[in-house]
């Protein structure tokens, strides 16, 4: 892996985002940049105090942080970027530049100058980068390893295209990947295309030497049910596209990716979709 971008606004979330990087970082000789965005308007910095105070005080407390994590980075570097604008956008466009393979963010916590941004932009941050993005709660137990990680199938096209990136990261970690095949509907020929994929990701991860296990389900919400399971099975990381199978139930409560970027206490591995030709399905 050859960068990873982190998200930074001095929250708690932000800096066991942090913490996550220098996780994968460490066992991949990627490097880390911080990006912290100065999301205020003209209006909003004559209200409070100058932009540029605001600026210098990122400034400085960005500069700490890189004295004190760069010991911990065994091998890549660790920097960072100032950027202005929109918090969702200027992050995906340093991805875009950095040409990163991971992104990381916090999903909420308060800054200590400024208003938060991470809550209100994480899934928008997922929505518009590059690359995969995680995202995880302010929280979550990091003092153990990362041993599992869950893999929802489900009958849409695009549920497969997640698993290359999350054998990548299993393989990291020696981690274990629960394929949780998810029925959404009583259909027989349906039920019949999720074991199809299923089969095909048994597969695919034999062949990558990541140990596994298999799981099915039946759901009416694809969010619960799934953060369900990860919480029974203690799991890590909850690896989903950004567009997934649409029931009427995910249809009232907003997308799928949003539900679980919002409401997984887990966090969650978003991999964005590569359209694929109607005949090729």
């Amino acid at each position: 892996m050859k960068e990873i971008i982190v998200a930074i606004d001095f929250s708690k979330g932000s800096m066991y985002a942090l913490d996550l990087a220098l996780d994968i970082a460490n066992k991949t000789d990627a490097n880390i940049m911080m990006v912290w965005v100065d999301n205020q308007s003209e209006s909003d910095s004559a209200i409070s105090t100058s932009g540029n105070e605001i600026r210098n005080e990122a400034k400085s407390h960005i500069e700490k942080i890189q004295d004190e994590y760069q010991k911990k980075l065994h091998n890549g570097k660790l920097s960072y970027k100032l950027r202005k604008g929109r918090v969702y956008s200027e992050i995906a466009n340093q991805a875009k530049y950095n040409d990163a393979e991971l992104i990381i963010a916090g999903t909420h916590g308060a800054s200590g100058f400024e208003k938060m941004w991470m809550g209100s932009n994480a899934f928008r941050i997922v929505t518009y980068a590059p690359c995969p993005v995680i995202t995880i709660r302010y929280g979550f137990n990091f003092n153990k390893k990362l041993e599992r990680i869950i893999l929802p199938i489900d009958s849409s096209m695009d549920t497969r295209q997640k698993v290359p990136f999350t054998c990548k990261i299993a393989k990291y970690f020696d981690a274990e990947i629960h394929i949780l095949g998810i029925y959404t509907t009583s259909l027989k020929a349906i039920q019949r295309k999720v074991d199809t994929y299923v089969e095909q990701v048994e597969k695919y991860l034999k062949e990558h030497n990541v140990r596994y296990v298999v799981n099915n389900v039946t759901a009416d919400n694809t969010t619960n049910t799934t953060i369900e399971y990860a919480q029974q099975v203690n799991a890590d990381l909850i690896a989903i596209m950004t567009e997934q199978e649409k029931t009427a139930a995910n249809f009232w409560l907003g997308p799928y990716a949003q539900q679980m970027v919002n409401n997984s206490p887990i966090p969650v591995l978003s991999i964005q979709p590569i359209e694929i030709n109607d005949s090729a399905r």
